[in-house]
């Protein structure tokens, strides 16, 4: 059984740049499958299979704090999903990701937000400002820090 984290953004954007922020050498950064799909398999290295593709019209719901409902339709939108084994979040998956996702957030201001199995809102950004959802996610993988 395995964990998803999915980072959206909001916007017209292109994947290739999303891409190549999503890596930390040429050598990791995802390839093209078709003109709308960029993926690397990143299991050995980073702990986790990443895809990077666009849409439209999207909706998104997740539980946010206090499991209230969180929802948002962005007109297009970029996802970027992380794949992970449970073997490999603890050590590898997670810490890995959230740095990617730090590295992607920094590379523009869009609107965003993480969520992880498609439920549980992690981490939103609206017009510019970072709110991280879930402190217990947080401090359990010891990224309080991360991502401000």
């Amino acid at each position: 059984m395995g964990v998803e984290f999915r980072l959206t953004l909001a916007g017209a954007l292109s994947l290739a740049d999303i891409a190549a922020l999503t890596a930390t050498s040429p050598d990791e950064q995802p390839t093209p499958a078709n003109p709308h799909l960029f993926s690397a398999n990143l299991h050995d290295q980073r702990g986790y299979a990443i895809s990077v593709y666009s849409g439209t019209n999207g909706y998104y719901w997740a539980e946010a704090d206090n499991d209230s409902p969180w929802e948002w339709e962005p007109t297009a939108y970029v996802n970027i999903t992380f794949d992970m084994r449970t073997d490999d979040l603890v050590d590898k998956g997670v810490p890995h990701m959230t740095a990617t996702v730090a590295r992607v957030l920094a590379g523009g201001d869009e609107d965003a937000a993480l969520i992880q199995d498609g439920n549980h809102l992690l981490l939103t950004r609206t017009n510019g400002t970072v709110r991280k959802h879930r402190p217990r996610w947080w401090s359990h993988y010891h990224l309080d820090h991360l991502i401000t």
